[in-house]
């Protein structure tokens, strides 16, 4: 008899339907054969699924010919997640009664019958609802973050016969019962980290506030222990929360990518991914033979923060270039091409020379002049001309050290960059963006105009310092940001002369 159960495939966080078509027939020899392009954890699945029955005390035709295709036969099958679908369309092959009509069907088994927990639940939960499928099977770990998805019958499944029972109508699962999930889509802060423990470095506490604010890249540049890494672990805290529709994204990324807090259904915290400068191009940007999610995509609507700038490899930081620009990353393989959103606020790090007491004046430099001059130019102009925002961040005097008087807190901070980012929703209310740092070189025109004086001090710094296109605009762009900081409507000279200050590093002045 022929058998056809549904189920989802997901490349990338793209999500295909497959149909596991089950074919039993007599044959002098027994066998078991899946086709269909599977990979070796789909074809190893067969011992699986013969345990499974076995164990759940359920007839196992060992003496047929079992054929389990799965279609469409050219797109490449990966992944654990068929067992399930294959076991019941087995079942059902085997002219078994069973309800299988609108149903999805997701989940690894266990040699007992048990179901283990699944990757990708979420998009494939999203992709059950877009089909227009009643009921979704899924093992019964995975509900919860399927229970997010509204419109469509979630049933917890603990054992392949109980689901095997629940077909027949023997003992039925009870629906996944949304009112009792506990959803938390507020985050948790630690107390620990706050701007006010962070003694001194006002500068560099104010262009974190104008990153904040309007979405801007930063880079972070003094000798060692001067607080850089402090700075951007603590800059998530001034970091305006997540909305619910940003949650639900970002959760998507890391179901797909397996990397789900544990024990936790959501995401609901403004991503921190800190990559080791030994971190591949792959492990960053993500890849693989079917790709999946990298550092970047993992960063998504939070903070990637770099620290060791220069000791990445040139070619990985490269990289960069195509999502700091347009917030997503094309991956290219002979299978697919493949696109992962990447809308991230870079925060990088790095000393001014090797020994890092270049820029000192305590410390002397034990680099000879063309050992800081390779160090400095590890990372390329490009990259550096897509950073918004160049700060100084000096070693603090002693003093200031000892001082036990608490700065601003984050609260503080964070009650400003909302109100400016709501500012920035209501500007850009009908376009595609929402943060000053993303606008283009006709909205800046539109939205940025400036005094004669202040344009007059912008040609003088444009020329003076042969400043790029690329760079002329994110000029106006963080000038628009510090204006909207101090409820100003129109930019003024102060604005645009502290924005060109952030565009210099130590050894240039204006």
């Amino acid at each position: 008899m022929l058998a056809k159960i549904s189920t989802a495939l997901n490349i990338g966080l793209e999500v295909y339907k497959v149909e596991v078509e089950v074919d039993i027939s007599r044959g002098n020899l027994p066998r078991f054969n899946i086709v269909g392009l599977p990979d070796a954890s789909v074809r190893e699945a067969k011992e699986r699924i013969k345990s499974a029955i076995r164990n759940s005390e359920i007839k196992f035709p060992w003496q047929r010919i079992i054929l389990i295709n799965l279609a469409p036969a050219d797109i490449k099958k990966e992944g654990p997640v068929f067992d399930l679908p294959m076991a019941v369309g087995v079942l059902k092959a085997m002219d078994y009664e069973m309800d299988t009509n609108d149903s999805l069907f997701l989940g690894e088994l266990a040699l007992d019958g048990s179901l283990r927990h699944t990757c990708g639940i979420l998009p494939c939960a999203l992709f059950a609802k877009e089909q227009g499928y009643k009921k979704l099977y899924l093992p019964d770990f995975d509900a919860e973050e399927a229970g997010l998805v509204d419109g469509i019958d979630i049933y917890p499944v603990k054992s392949l016969k109980q689901i095997f029972e629940h077909l027949q109508g023997i003992s039925k699962i009870t629906a996944f019962d949304r009112s009792h999930a506990q959803y938390n889509f507020t985050p948790y802060l630690s107390d620990e980290i706050d701007m006010a423990y962070i003694r001194g470095q006002e500068q560099a506490k104010r262009a974190l506030e104008i990153a904040a604010a309007g979405g801007h890249n930063v880079l972070l540049s003094g000798p060692p222990g001067s607080g850089k890494t402090l700075l951007a672990r603590t800059f998530i805290t001034i970091l305006p929360k997540m909305t619910k529709e940003e949650v639900l994204e970002v959760t998507k990324i890391y179901s797909v990518a397996g990397t789900l807090p544990q024990n936790r259904t959501l995401v609901n915290f403004r991503p921190f991914r800190a990559p080791h400068h030994t971190s591949s191009g792959a492990a960053l940007v993500g890849g693989g033979r079917m790709p999946r999610p990298g550092e970047i995509s993992l960063a998504h609507r939070g903070v990637l923060f770099l620290d060791e700038f220069p000791e990445f490899s040139r070619s990985v930081l490269e990289n960069l270039r195509q999502p700091l620009e347009d917030g997503v990353i094309t991956i290219s393989r002979a299978q697919a091409n493949l696109t992962f959103p990447a809308s991230f606020t870079l925060v990088a790090a790095q000393n001014p020379c090797p020994c890092g007491f270049y820029t000192d004046p305590d410390r002397e430099c034990a680099c000879t002049p063309l050992q800081v001059r390779r160090y400095q130019t590890r990372v390329s102009g490009p990259l550096l001309d897509r950073i918004d925002l160049h700060i100084e961040v000096p070693r603090l005097k002693v003093n200031k050290l000892i001082d036990e008087r608490f700065s601003e807190s984050s609260k503080s901070i964070l009650d400003r960059v909302e109100r400016v980012r709501e500012v920035q929703r209501q500007r850009f209310a009908g376009a595609s963006i929402s943060l000053n740092a993303k606008m283009s070189s006709r909205q800046v025109k539109n939205f940025c105009p400036i005094p004669d004086e202040a344009e007059e001090l912008l040609k003088s710094a444009v020329s003076r310092f042969c400043l790029s296109p690329r760079a002329y605009f994110k000029i106006f762009k963080v000038a628009r940001t510090i204006a909207d900081l101090e409820n100003a409507g129109d930019i003024r000279t102060e604005h645009v002369s502290e924005a060109l200050q952030y565009r210099f590093r130590e050894g240039e002045s204006m």
